[in-house]
């Protein structure tokens, strides 16, 4: 029995120019969205944004994919720039009030899981299967005539040609979200090695991100 590695039960091929190609060839853009607290609105309010948010789902010929990620809150760079200023007091007294805010910053994160969370809208697009067989048989009538550079070039002109396809429909979701009052932000590549490296290794979230984990996805 042959054992597989972690990489073969990931669906992603590879990250580029900030679109996800997943090994079945489609293609994925990720939107990072803000939100709404409804409980803090108005009744005519509430009204208002969920009437919109309605007809931009029913504006919508293609499928999308709501994403919401918590994780636990990484405090580290906040304590870093608190210990940094901590040094940087000239008086005695501003520095332990400093001094002890970062140790009562330090127990409260300890004995409480301060959790943050994303909301993400992902987009698909999935290429014509009739566009790939078709080249699949000009491929085999023209034989090896071109060599590697012709294939190559032959699939880069296919990834632009969908990435304009599926762009067109991340402006549509951009354009309806935008209409509901929320505000949307592609990700881009190192947005999105961040965003699956943590949701992969979710023990490592302390860690930083191999370099050679950023390298493998562009």
């Amino acid at each position: 029995m042959v054992s597989k590695s972690t990489q073969d039960f990931v669906p992603i091929r590879e990250i580029r120019n900030g679109v996800v190609v997943l090994k079945d060839g489609s293609l994925r853009l990720a939107l990072m969205t803000s939100s709404h607290n409804l409980a803090l609105k108005s009744a005519a309010e509430q009204e208002a944004i969920l009437l919109q948010f309605q007809n931009f789902l029913n504006s919508l010929d293609f499928s999308v994919q709501f994403f919401i990620q918590s994780r636990k809150l990484d405090i580290r760079p906040y304590l870093s720039l608190l210990e940094e200023r901590e040094k940087a007091q000239t008086s005695d007294l501003m520095r332990i009030q400093v001094s002890e805010y970062v140790d009562f910053v330090k127990k409260f994160t300890e004995s409480t899981n301060i959790m943050t969370k994303a909301f993400f809208v992902v987009v698909p697009y999935s290429p014509p299967i009739l566009g790939v067989e078709r080249a699949g048989v000009f491929a085999g009538l023209l034989g090896k005539k071109g060599g590697r550079d012709a294939n190559v070039a032959e699939r880069i002109e296919s990834f632009e040609e969908n990435r304009t396809q599926l762009e067109q429909r991340a402006s549509v979701v951009e354009q309806g979200l935008a209409s509901a009052g929320i505000r949307v932000a592609r990700l881009g590549t190192e947005e999105l090695v961040e965003l699956f490296f943590k949701i992969f290794n979710p023990g490592e979230l302390e860690k930083p991100i191999p370099p050679e984990t950023r390298r493998n996805a562009l």
